[in-house]
């Protein structure tokens, strides 16, 4: 098509290396573009969004499926890569899982004193698949900050506090 409008406007066509062009090669109108594009989305029934909505939603997207920032910087023509992790460091609720949930599997899971017994068969169908490397008495309380176990801090257990004068005197 680019080509047949070339051919067409001759030594009139104004080269700018652009890819959407009026037909005479020259930049489009940002204004214009936007109205065709409301025309576009109010004929079809979409809801309202602005053009630059797509280009934020096509970059958090990539960000999402793991582009690098200095790739999503490169794309969008951020001059310094702050300004790129600045816009795009807040990510999607199911990259934010996923980020968690592969954080998660890297710190180890204390099993039972009786499980280091069982063959990792046996262990794997007791605690759902899950197998720690460290030992853990029987009698030992869990972790009350475990995930799925109802507590607010992960190092709740591992923590000690310094005895009060009171304790002392005991």
């Amino acid at each position: 098509m680019r080509r047949r409008y070339r051919e067409e406007w001759e030594s009139a066509w104004v080269e700018t290396g652009r890819v959407f062009t009026q037909e005479n090669g020259e930049m489009l109108h940002p204004a214009n573009v936007t109205r065709r594009f409301m025309e576009l989305y109010e004929e079809i029934g979409l809801p309202p969004i602005r053009l630059h909505d797509l280009r934020h939603g096509a970059a958090t997207l990539a960000h999402a499926a793991g582009a690098d920032l200095k790739d999503i910087q490169e794309m969008l023509g951020h001059s310094s890569i702050a300004i790129t992790a600045d816009t795009y460091t807040s990510l999607l609720p199911e990259a934010d899982l996923a980020i968690a949930e592969a954080a998660a599997r890297l710190v180890p899971r204390a099993r039972r004193a009786g499980d280091a017994e069982k063959p990792e068969a046996e262990r794997g169908a007791a605690d759902g698949g899950k197998s720690g490397t460290e030992e853990m008495p029987a009698d030992a309380e869990r972790s009350v900050g475990q995930p799925g176990r109802g507590g607010a801090s992960a190092h709740a257990p591992l923590t000690q506090t310094a005895p009060d004068a009171e304790s002392e005197a005991e």
